[in-house]
């Protein structure tokens, strides 16, 4: 913790930002919880001021004081809101900037933790309240040195087990294979080879494709046959608490002749996922930041240009972290508008997709933002993988 606060006061001054304070009540805002750490159950409202500079402190109620005297930190305890109210009032009288787990208009959800009224008793104390996405993102979301490589592992066993899928799969096209039939097969795949995930995969023939988060089941899995369209999007991590996932997701035709209509729909998605890729390589050799929002947005441009846009129907991308959608900027203009910055030791998706009511296409890479910039780290689909 002493890191992510020395880290934080450090972002606070070059951002000309007084403090930052992290506020939750029954777990209301998991940002609190990763910088203090967890203390078992905590019941009442709790505070943690980071100034810019001097010491951060906490502010407890009595109840819950005995939780927070390990965390090292100096503790002012109170009794009832009032009291809370007042010591809030001498610590953020006099400041200009105050950072929050706020986002205006709660255009982004995932920074956006602390509820409206709370902010507005932080305003009546005097500062400004600003959004702490990007002072968070910063201090506490970069991947270390082992997550980067547990990621890119990941990315390389993915990889590998997609094309055992389809080859799996061109086995046999007699429909005795069924769409859960392929999605237990990477299953098995991910415990032979030492990674895990929660959920997923998915594995979606024809009409199943044109939905985005479409998972099999043993009752509503379909038989995949001859002719058939096939989508599979898998993602996992290496065991372990803090390894970081990677998420691939690739496209096939069970026969040798692709018809041209899927042919035509997966050249605009490879088209849109190379811009993006190329805007962010781009922006780094021209010394530019980019925000997450810019990214969707050029991406989105060339699936409106080709006359698809409305079949175009999420973001482009999202985090990478311990969590397969984490919690560090996504690519994002469309279901919010992302407005914080795409920086080294971040990782991210690239998977811009196009679902018309008979099939779909996504074509998904993993991207790692190194100090040298944004390197794909998961294998790049070409072309329409041939099953059978």
């Amino acid at each position: 913790m002493e890191t992510v606060l020395c880290k934080a006061q450090g972002w606070l001054r070059r951002h000309r930002v007084d403090a930052w304070l992290l506020y939750d009540y029954l777990g209301s805002n998991p940002v609190f919880w990763a910088v203090v750490g967890r203390l078992g159950m905590v019941t009442r409202p709790c505070w943690l001021f980071v100034p810019a500079r001097g010491r951060p402190r906490l502010l407890v109620h009595a109840v819950d004081a005995g939780k927070f005297r390990a965390v090292g930190l100096p503790l002012v305890v109170f009794a009832g809101r009032a009291e809370m109210v007042r010591h809030l009032r001498r610590w953020l009288g006099g400041l200009r900037r105050v950072a929050m787990e706020y986002s205006p208009q709660g255009a982004l959800p995932r920074v956006g933790r602390v509820d409206a009224g709370t902010v507005e008793l932080v305003r009546g104390c005097g500062p400004q309240v600003v959004p702490s996405g990007d002072l968070f993102q910063e201090v506490a979301l970069l991947a270390t040195p082992s997550q980067e490589q547990s990621h890119r592992e990941s990315a390389r066993l993915l990889g590998q087990i997609v094309l055992e899928a389809f080859a799996y799969l061109g086995g046999n096209l007699s429909g005795a294979l069924t769409e859960w039939d392929v999605a237990r097969f990477i299953r098995q795949r991910f415990a032979d080879l030492g990674l895990e995930s929660t959920e997923g995969p998915i594995v979606a023939a024809n009409a199943h494709s044109s939905d985005p988060h479409y998972e099999p089941s043993p009752s509503t899995s379909a038989p995949i046959r001859q002719g058939d369209w096939v989508l599979i999007d898998l993602w996992a991590r290496l065991r372990g608490e803090e390894t970081f996932y990677a998420d691939i997701t690739w496209v096939g035709y069970a026969g040798p002749d692709v018809p041209p209509a899927y042919q035509e729909v997966f050249r605009v998605v490879c088209q849109a996922r190379d811009t993006a890729l190329a805007t962010l390589q781009q922006a780094w050799q021209e010394g530019k930041v980019l925000r997450g929002w810019q990214v969707d947005r050029v991406a989105r441009r060339v699936i409106v240009r080709a006359g698809y846009g409305k079949y175009f129907t999420h973001r482009l991308g999202h985090s990478l972290g311990c969590t397969v959608h984490g919690d560090a900027v996504n690519l994002d203009s469309w279901e919010t508008r992302d407005t914080r910055s795409i920086v080294p030791g971040i990782a991210f998706t690239i998977e811009p997709g196009i679902y018309l009511p008979a099939f779909g296409v996504r074509s998904e890479i993993d991207v790692f933002f190194t100090p040298q910039g944004p390197e794909v780290t998961s294998p790049v689909q070409r072309e329409i993988v041939r099953i059978g």
